[in-house]
């Protein structure tokens, strides 16, 4: 239903735990190299749980390969600290890409640049910097979600 795309990701537990997000969101997960860790990395895995091998996921080599195999116009947005449009006004549409950059180093400044309309961030407070990044891609995520809930596939298991 949308691409989550992590632009030169560090940790392995943000990874993992947004794989998880992805699979349970019915969301592909696109990593950017360079990647801070080893995919294999038992971090990932642990965070990911039994979900991993269920993940859509894309491995790019770098962000150049990325725009070359897929077509990023009105519908990608980015998340940044860097702009005061937030995640709410926009109009998620199906299949839209949702950007975030590294935990140290966020998405590169050209990139923000080029798509400066499309720049999107989530309000907080002056005490905060910025929130983890899984937190982050799942807040973004399920308003994305929440506006297009029409035609998400929801599976509700019987818990009882």
């Amino acid at each position: 239903m949308f691409n989550l795309v992590l632009v030169h990701p560090q940790i392995p537990n943000n990874t993992g735990a947004i794989g998880r997000l992805c699979v349970n969101a019915g969301a592909a997960l696109h990593l950017i190299k360079p990647i801070g860790f080893d995919i294999d990395e038992k971090a990932v895995r642990r965070a990911g749980l039994d979900y991993w091998d269920k993940l859509n996921l894309y491995v790019w080599e770098d962000i150049d390969a990325f725009f070359e195999h897929n077509t990023i116009g009105d519908n990608a947005y980015f998340a940044t600290t860097k702009t005061q449009k937030p995640y709410f006004d926009v109009a998620f549409q199906k299949g839209d890409y949702i950007f975030f950059g590294s935990e140290t180093a966020g998405i590169p400044e050209e990139i923000l640049h080029a798509y400066k309309k499309q720049n999107i961030t989530i309000p907080m407070t002056k005490e905060g910097r910025s929130l983890n990044l899984a937190i982050s891609a799942g807040i973004v995520l399920y308003e994305a979600i929440k506006q297009n809930y029409s035609s998400f596939e929801v599976s509700i298991q019987e818990r009882f």
